[in-house]
């Protein structure tokens, strides 16, 4: 059985463990693959690469570790709620390496106070990320043999490889993930995911969010915190450091 947590580093791209790579940077092998034939956007390309709509999350926001990361950005996306603080002096802040801290150990947000434990949650927040990717429309059987190609090259192994290809398969069931929300900061959490999954610049996916944050019982005004904190860690990959990743995506 493959380790949740660990794909969710993978997927986020965060350090591998006793590597200086992340699965992101393996990925770009695929860059004439993606040159010939790009994925159809909002495609899994946000997941499985960390990267979409030409925008990724930047290094310096995941060295905590995928679970921590969306933790800590539910987190400070709430803690802004809480304090009255306008949504736009997030999203006006420096987005070059912004400095991103795991929640307080004793706090909601933190992994270790997941009720059904780090591992499980880490699988609930990897299938909303991929419901969240599929939802500007289908994947044909043509995107999905590039996905999987994709996948092949990537280095997560075959049984991270089934789960997802899986789960790209399965039809959308909201009801399941919105259940799997066992707290309020989870929710928070399961939003985070899905708006670091995407950008939505369609109307699908931002119909898509919408629902997402309608079911979860999410606030307007949390919700816009949410987007203003993901969208200041999240740059052009143009402005990345790493060439390998290809613009195009």
């Amino acid at each position: 059985m493959f380790d949740p947590k660990k794909l969710l580093d993978d997927l986020l791209g965060s350090k591998i463990p006793g590597t200086g790579s992340t699965v992101r940077d393996k990925a770009g092998q695929a860059t004439q693959l993606a040159k010939d034939n790009p994925l159809a956007a909002g495609a899994l390309v946000a997941v499985l690469l960390g990267t979409g709509a030409g925008r990724q999350v930047t290094g310096t926001a995941l060295k905590v570790g995928g679970l921590a990361a969306i933790g800590g950005l539910a987190y400070k996306a709430y803690q802004n709620y809480k304090a009255g603080n306008a949504p736009e002096q997030t999203a006006a802040a420096p987005q070059a390496e912004p400095q991103l801290l795991p929640p307080p150990a004793d706090n909601s947000f933190h992994p270790s106070q997941a009720p059904q434990g780090e591992t499980e949650f880490a699988l609930t927040l990897i299938r909303a990320m991929i419901a969240a990717a599929k939802a500007d429309g289908h994947i044909d059987d043509e995107e999905r043999k590039k996905i999987g190609d994709k996948l092949s090259l990537s280095g997560i192994g075959s049984e991270a490889e089934q789960f997802l290809m899986a789960e790209l398969d399965a039809p959308l069931d909201l009801d399941s993930i919105v259940a799997a929300a066992q707290t309020d900061a989870q929710k928070v959490e399961l939003y985070t995911a899905s708006r670091l999954a995407i950008d939505p610049d369609t109307r699908a996916e931002r119909g898509y969010l919408d629902l997402l944050a309608g079911r979860l019982k999410l606030p307007d005004a949390l919700v816009d915190h949410v987007e203003a904190t993901v969208s200041s860690v999240k740059v052009p990959i143009e402005a990345s450091a790493n060439p390998q990743v290809n613009p195009r995506w």
